[in-house]
């Protein structure tokens, strides 16, 4: 498989790559857009990545407050300091040591989570180049070695400045 990287000044020209691409028999599933711009999901024809990120904060948040209960319980029940009567397992200040769990769980989760979704670190980075930070839009896209050629001709018709392969 072949690497190829078209850049595009502007981004409507890119959107028409992505229609060329499409209709030369390649589906949104296979080509992938770097920007340095924060474009809307599926500007450009691509596919829409969906991201699960709401769901670290929940776990890490049952997480937490599963871990504080179970330290508070299990402290007070190793060392009981019985006080005038009162019940050894004394709810208001568990209470707070729940609540402060499940909030460092909640958050050391997402942080987690956005590592997770923004597939940080990438460790099969493809190709990449560095004018795509100065504004440039990347379109990239794994091809068989045979169609490199009509993959580069349908990306250069498109209005592709460039265009990079990487074996």
């Amino acid at each position: 498989m072949v690497q190829i990287l078209g850049l595009f000044k502007q981004a409507e020209v890119a959107a028409n790559a992505t229609e060329a691409l499409q209709q030369a028999g390649y589906t949104n599933q296979q080509f992938e857009l770097l920007t340095d711009h924060p474009y809307p999901d599926g500007a450009f024809g691509e596919r829409v990545t969906k991201h699960r990120l709401y769901v670290f904060p929940f776990i890490g948040a049952l997480l937490g407050f599963s871990v504080a209960l179970l330290l508070t319980t299990a402290t007070q029940a190793a060392y009981p300091m019985v006080t005038g009567g009162k019940p050894i397992l004394g709810l208001p200040p568990m209470i707070i040591i729940a609540y402060e769990g499940t909030m460092l769980g909640a958050i050391l989760f997402t942080v987690l989570g956005i590592f997770f979704e923004s597939r940080i670190p990438n460790f099969k980075a493809g190709i990449y180049d560095p004018r795509i930070t100065e504004g440039y839009i990347g379109i990239t896209l794994d091809c068989a070695t045979e169609r490199v050629n009509a993959v580069e001709q349908v990306l250069r018709r498109a209005g592709a400045e460039d265009v990079l392969t990487k074996e």
